[in-house]
């Protein structure tokens, strides 16, 4: 990103961030930005497969439902940034990328990652960890393969029609609130 981006207060990025330089749209493209998380994980800090860390000005913000996500270290994948890979894309057109990330992804987000924390085991994680390198090559069949992990488990039919996309993203609440998130606190 340019020197001083995190001056504009704006911590969501659509994929057409003008904060972001040429060379940084090649390193996330190719998730090289991922490759410093490997320190983190010798460090014991983080783990490959886990609840994708956010920044505190959103864990700020988390429910009491969402505050679980952070019982486990954070990984470098999850089901979420399998499904929300497209993260960049989806705010591309928004106006408030940290409003619309709030309303649109956070509440699936989230939600998938609390199905992460109910479920978490060894089978799993090697699960989203074959699923993630599926997602480098077709996105489609690794959603379809997370809708297939999520279903045995939850019948929570709002969730699976946002993982195969059935359903345009709109805003719902986050986990544990039932009021959809209308500023940034």
């Amino acid at each position: 990103m340019m020197i001083e981006a995190d001056k504009s207060g704006v911590d969501s990025t659509a994929i057409n961030d003008s904060r972001i330089t040429n060379t940084g749209h090649f390193i996330r493209k190719y998730k090289i930005d991922e490759i410093p998380n490997l320190y983190n994980i010798i460090m014991g800090q983080m783990s490959f497969v886990g609840p994708r860390p956010n920044v505190k000005k959103e864990t700020d913000m988390y429910t009491i439902e969402e505050k679980k996500l952070l019982f486990l270290k954070p990984g470098i994948t999850d089901l979420a940034s399998i499904i929300f890979s497209d993260e960049g894309e989806i705010l591309s057109k928004s106006n408030n990328p940290d409003l619309d990330y709030n309303q649109l992804i956070r509440p699936w987000k989230s939600r998938l990652g609390l199905f992460y924390v109910e479920n978490y085991s060894f089978v799993m994680d090697l699960k989203i960890m074959i699923i993630t390198l599926i997602s480098l090559f077709s996105k489609k069949g690794a959603s379809k393969l997370v809708y297939q992990v999520v279903s045995k488990k939850s019948g929570d039919k709002n969730l699976l029609n946002i993982i195969l996309r059935k359903n345009k993203l709109r805003p719902f609440p986050p986990p544990g609130s039932n009021k959809i998130v209308l500023i940034r606190e």
